[in-house]
């Protein structure tokens, strides 16, 4: 993409905005191409131990490998919610998964899934742009839905999974801000969220 495409900007926005929270082993979920996870490798080199690019693709994963080369970083095919998953990649200290939730059609099962693979304490960071609601079709082909806002926040703050403090934050193109203005329409929201020990 050109740099000057919008939803590029948007993309490294997010990823950018992890780097404070990357640390020890991180876990790069639904990673594409794998730009992402070349840009946080080189910035966090002397906190993190080891990067993994997961992503559903083989062709996508093949053309990371070749393209986004960087030591402390290795791609491999995988799925989130194969009850196997977990056991043939480990476990993390952070994990970024940025544009993902929309993809599958049950996202209790997929924050669960996510959740298991965190480490105690670790940090799960996850965008998902806003839409009509869960249960109704997207206009995007591959999204079986889009949450509202409400969604997002209850998706966690009702979750029976243990998370120790949950922030949310909201993107516009590439600003991403924890108080709303009250003017403004977020399209994306992000979410922090931190394991209980």
């Amino acid at each position: 993409m050109k740099p000057t495409n919008v939803m590029l900007l948007e993309h490294l926005a997010r990823y950018y905005f992890a780097f404070p929270y990357a640390k020890g082993r991180v876990l790069d979920l639904a990673c594409g191409t794998g730009y992402g996870g070349q840009i946080v490798a080189k910035a966090k080199k002397k906190v993190i131990s080891e990067m993994v690019g997961v992503d559903i693709h083989k062709e996508t994963i093949e053309y990371a490998t070749k393209t986004y080369y960087h030591p402390l970083l290795t791609f491999q095919m995988g799925d989130v919610l194969d009850p196997n998953f977990r056991a043939s990649i480990g476990t993390f200290d952070t994990i970024m998964s940025f544009e993902t939730i929309e993809h599958v059609p049950d996202d209790q099962e997929f924050l669960s899934s996510i959740y298991k693979l965190l480490k105690p304490g670790g940090i799960l960071i996850l965008s998902t742009p806003f839409g009509a609601g869960k249960g109704i079709k997207s206009a995007v082909p591959f999204h079986y839905h889009q949450l509202t806002e409400t969604e997002l926040i209850d998706l966690f703050n009702g979750s029976e999974l243990e998370f120790q403090c949950v922030d949310f934050y909201f993107q516009l193109g590439v600003v991403v801000e924890k108080v709303k203005r009250p003017d403004a329409h977020y399209p994306i929201g992000i979410v922090v969220a931190k394991k209980a020990n």
